[in-house]
């Protein structure tokens, strides 16, 4: 993920912001029809009750209107569904055409094909933002950041949750182990793809280089946002949360 600055270069992958942002599209295009089923078994069945839980535990309620960007297959959009009154409430932002047709078959909501740092949306005119596990394929938190917070309302939340590399060393050995080799080998065998295997190699190596969590932050409150906070569950979980 980029320090806001300049891309990291990422093993064989890309070289550039414009590299980069072809590569997502084309890999998370090619695994769409796939990409429910890995993450579905790949977290053992628990990433649907963990955002619902993440959700409610950082103040979403049945009113809001909720701008869910990178929402992929529309997992974060399918748990809003579960707290907010109607579906129209929601809208999705996701750079790949592949994983915007999938979402659609199972979330009736309004779907934007861009990045993070471009919300083809208005000023203002959201209570809640979320980014599930995506961070790390921004090219420039900076811009992404301004972004989210133009979009806000006075006083409305951005929650974005993703995975931190444990610090320990038998936890990131056993981390490390199951996301660089078991998970992306199990997936390639299960649906005999190897484009799953590539970006399954491709979740560790970003993971592997992810931004300091204090770089985050600063960047959130660069962006103008006030009460930034990160919390840690678990040790490998991470949740950045602020308010405009």
């Amino acid at each position: 993920m980029s320090d806001g600055n300049k891309p990291i270069v990422v093993g064989e992958y890309y070289e550039s912001h414009a590299e980069k942002q072809a590569f997502l599209r084309q890999v998370f295009d090619d695994t769409a029809k796939n990409y429910e089923a890995i993450a579905k078994w790949g977290w053992f069945g628990s990433g649907d009750w963990y955002r619902r839980e993440a959700l409610r535990r950082n103040g979403v309620t049945s009113e809001m209107r909720v701008l869910d960007v990178a929402t992929g297959t529309g997992q974060v959009a399918r748990a809003l569904m579960t707290i907010l009154d109607d579906p129209k409430q929601i809208e999705c932002v996701e750079p790949s055409a592949g994983m915007i047709a999938e979402a659609k078959k199972r979330v009736p909501v309004t779907f934007h094909q861009s990045t993070a740092e471009k919300l083809p949306v208005e000023n203002q005119s959201f209570d809640f933002l979320t980014m599930g596990f995506a961070l790390r394929h921004v090219d420039s938190l900076d811009d992404s950041f301004t972004e989210y917070h133009r979009v806000l309302k006075d006083g409305g939340k951005v929650l974005i949750m993703d995975v931190t590399v444990p610090e320990k060393a038998i936890p990131k050995a056993l981390f490390r182990l199951y996301f660089k080799h078991i998970l992306p080998t199990v997936a390639m065998i299960l649906t005999r793809d190897c484009n799953v295997f590539r970006l399954m190699r491709y979740y560790w190596e970003s993971m592997d280089q992810m931004v300091p969590i204090e770089n985050v932050l600063d960047s959130l409150r660069k962006a103008g946002f006030t009460t930034v906070e990160h919390n840690s569950l678990l040790g490998c979980f991470s949740e950045y949360v602020a308010r405009r």
